[in-house]
């Protein structure tokens, strides 16, 4: 390993100062470089965009995948780029339970069947399911994983060389503040104390050997030296406990020059540091602007999110239409005259008002012809007849309003006739009023024995 002390020295050296001034800045004793606000705005922007953007990400990694112990086994199988293993979904395991249950209890009975008829549903429920899942990680997740682990850490990087280079040049504007006080303090205030630069060495040409430094030599006697007067700046070396000896002096000139140097070297220090400052800041800047891009990414896909849980619960509902109309005629074929439906009175909205004094109200339920799978026929009400038997007498729940002309519109607590006709929706029914008829939605009825 190529072991370089000189550059391990310099980086030591530069990582101290910008401690010290970054500590200085904290306490309020050193001046800071504030950013524009324009610059202040697009920062605020990345940070909260880098924020929620993770509270989504773990939101929705619930919302696919419920169970912890799941998630932290995908996360291990994504860290060590291996393939996640196909997992069974909840209803895939609740469709094979009820299979082997018909299977034990007697697949020919009406309970065996009925099993199986809804096992073929779960199941198709949990293909939904998977293919869902599989979607949403393709096209939500994944971006947003993308942004996280690939452009924010690019941005990150970025700032971190950018606080660096502030650091670097609030120093050197401290440094060259310090050497214009000094070289002001050199020029205009003369006297015994030592005014040069602490990075310079005296030369150790002697003027002078006295036995007892006490006593500094007056203004004349330094005006006896040929060279003419020197100003007294002493390094003294301890000889002994009682001896020092006095060496060495820099005249006013040669002082002057030395803070000059180190005035030069701090303006071009400040200008080197200026320049780093201001290409970071602009490198800094273009990918904080990136943002906005990001923001676009994310917006398309959210739609495909939103897209596809549509269609996945587009699914489950026609999936779960297909069942219940298969379960309505089985159960009309094992329970003859009896309705499809609950004959539970459904549950009233919650309100503010006596039930006494006021109906309850329902939202409006969408039009049987609305959903009535594709191709088939709207029904005729002019066409139909009650059956001989099969009708009953159901009690209204809550006020309903016709959504069209082959509905009928109900008033709480009013008595009607209602009967089902073969291959209607079980949603429905068909509700007698005096010589008005029209379909009435189950759910706003309590038959009545």
């Amino acid at each position: 390993m190529d072991f370089n002390m000189k550059k391990l020295a310099s980086d030591a050296g530069i990582f101290f100062t910008r401690a010290v001034q970054f500590t200085e800045e904290k306490f309020g004793q050193a001046e800071k470089t504030e950013l524009d606000a324009h610059f202040e705005n697009l920062l605020a922007r990345a940070d909260s965009t880098k924020n929620w953007t993770e509270k989504i990400l773990r939101q929705t990694e619930v919302l696919l995948q419920p169970n912890p112990s799941a998630r932290v086994e995908e996360f291990l199988y994504e860290k060590l780029d291996r393939k996640v293993p196909s997992r069974v979904t909840n209803g895939e395991l609740l469709a094979q339970y009820m299979a082997e249950a018909a299977s034990e209890l007697g697949p020919t009975t009406p309970y065996g069947k009925t099993l199986i008829k809804v096992a073929e549903a779960e199941k198709r429920l949990g293909a939904a399911e998977r293919d869902f899942i599989h979607t949403a990680s393709i096209n939500f997740l994944t971006p947003l994983r993308n942004f996280l682990e690939g452009d924010w850490k690019t941005i990150s990087k970025e700032r971190r060389l950018l606080q660096n280079r502030r650091l670097d040049l609030d120093a050197s504007k401290a440094r060259l503040k310090k050497a214009k006080a000094a070289e002001a303090k050199a020029t205009t205030v003369p006297d015994f104390q030592e005014t040069r630069p602490r990075n310079y060495i005296l030369s150790a040409s002697a003027s002078a050997t006295l036995d007892d430094t006490s006593c500094p030599p007056s203004w004349s006697e330094w005006e006896k030296y040929p060279g003419g007067w020197r100003l007294p700046c002493f390094f003294l070396l301890p000889l002994n406990p009682s001896v020092t000896q006095a060496r060495g002096c820099l005249s006013l000139l040669k002082n002057r020059k030395l803070w000059s140097d180190e005035v030069d070297k701090a303006e071009q220090e400040l200008r080197v540091a200026q320049t780093e400052f201001d290409r970071q800041a602009e490198v800094t800047r273009l990918l904080l602007e990136g943002i906005s891009s990001t923001h676009v990414n994310h917006l398309r896909c959210l739609h495909e999110f939103v897209e596809s849980q549509t269609t996945y619960y587009a699914q489950c509902y026609r999936h779960m239409l297909d069942l219940q109309k298969q379960l309505g005629s089985t159960q009309g074929a094992i329970f003859p005259g009896t309705f499809v439906g609950t004959t539970e009175p459904a549950s009233p909205p919650l309100s503010s008002t006596s039930p006494t004094t006021t109906a309850a109200t329902m939202p409006v339920m969408p039009s049987v012809a609305s959903l009535a799978p594709p191709g088939e026929a709207a029904l005729c009400l002019e066409e139909v007849a009650p059956p001989a038997s099969g009708t009953r007498k159901a009690r209204v729940l809550y006020d309903y309003e016709a959504a069209d002309s082959s509905e009928l519109a109900l008033l709480a607590d009013e008595l009607i006739t209602v009967y089902s006709l073969p291959g209607m929706d079980p949603d429905w029914l068909i509700g007698e009023r005096g010589n008005k008829k029209g379909k009435v939605p189950v759910t706003y009825l309590e038959l009545l024995s």
